[in-house]
């Protein structure tokens, strides 16, 4: 079986429409997707109307989060994104996103770059606008000439446009996703760069919060990450879940990861196929 459940489409930062996320899931032959953009539920609808018999879709999202200084990110899978308190929760997300974009493009236009907040909205097209939009506007205005070097010179840690983010605790996230009826997974968990000890320390107040799930596989893993990730699954009794991190199509990130990666852990994804062999 062929499953991904971490992908991102236009809705947030991801390369392709939900459309063409599902087209390229076929050709991957995937079985089970979760949609899972950043801090959004806008793609799945679309996703949903395009899904068949032979690609079961389930909505997600990737919720950003804080533990100990650390920004952690939150994947909530099989949720009801209709659920009110977790609508309103996502509202206040986006309100507090477009507040620091306002900020952010303040700060330019005082530096000469006038207009960069509503060139950045029109970029964004409906969706947050993140720091990468200013990006693209400082190249497209010639202020830049890269991306890259927006972000050295304005975006980056430390510079004008480095406006931190207010993010909820991880516990709070957890219970967002609980109350949507979801089941709350740890993203890429060695991308934070902590330490074992730390690690352990967030995966025991993630479980005492509620979360289920650990992401075991995300992209390409080496066989020692793999290893040292099932074994904390399974220390931890957390669930296992695998995906691609998919955003734009390259060779390190593909649609599709085939289940046995996670064995011997229990794959989340037995919640939603319980009557089918994995």
């Amino acid at each position: 079986m062929i499953v991904d459940l971490h992908t991102h489409t236009t809705a947030s930062d991801g390369g392709l429409s939900p459309f063409e996320l599902v087209q390229r899931a076929r050709e991957r032959g995937v079985q089970l997707m979760a949609i899972t953009d950043h801090d959004t539920v806008a793609g799945f609808a679309e996703l949903q109307a395009a899904a068949g018999d032979d690609l079961r879709l389930l909505a997600g999202i990737e919720l950003s989060c804080t533990w100990s200084g650390v920004n952690i990110h939150v994947l909530g899978l099989g949720i009801d994104i209709a659920a009110p308190a977790f609508v309103s929760e996502l509202e206040g997300q986006r309100s507090a996103r477009d507040s620091r974009a306002k900020l952010i493009g303040q700060r330019l236009d005082k530096l000469g770059f006038a207009g960069s907040y509503e060139a950045a909205a029109k970029l964004a097209e409906g969706r947050a606008i993140g720091r990468p939009d200013f990006a693209r506007v400082l190249v497209a205005e010639g202020h830049v000439d890269s991306m890259a070097t927006a972000f050295d010179k304005y975006l980056g840690a430390g510079k004008v446009g480095d406006i931190k983010a207010v993010w909820p605790s991880l516990s709070e996230v957890v219970s967002w996703i609980r109350g949507a009826g979801g089941v709350a997974v740890i993203a890429h968990p060695l991308q934070y760069k902590m330490t074992n000890a730390k690690l352990r320390r967030m995966l025991t107040e993630f479980k005492e919060a509620g979360g289920e799930a650990l992401e075991v596989c995300n992209g390409r893993p080496s066989p020692q990450d793999l290893g040292y990730l099932r074994q904390l699954c399974q220390q931890f009794e957390l669930e296992a879940s695998a995906g691609s991190d998919f955003h734009h199509p390259s060779s390190w990130s593909e649609l599709g990861c085939d289940a046995k990666v996670v064995a011997p852990c229990t794959p989340v994804w037995a919640r939603w196929q319980a009557s089918e062999p994995l």
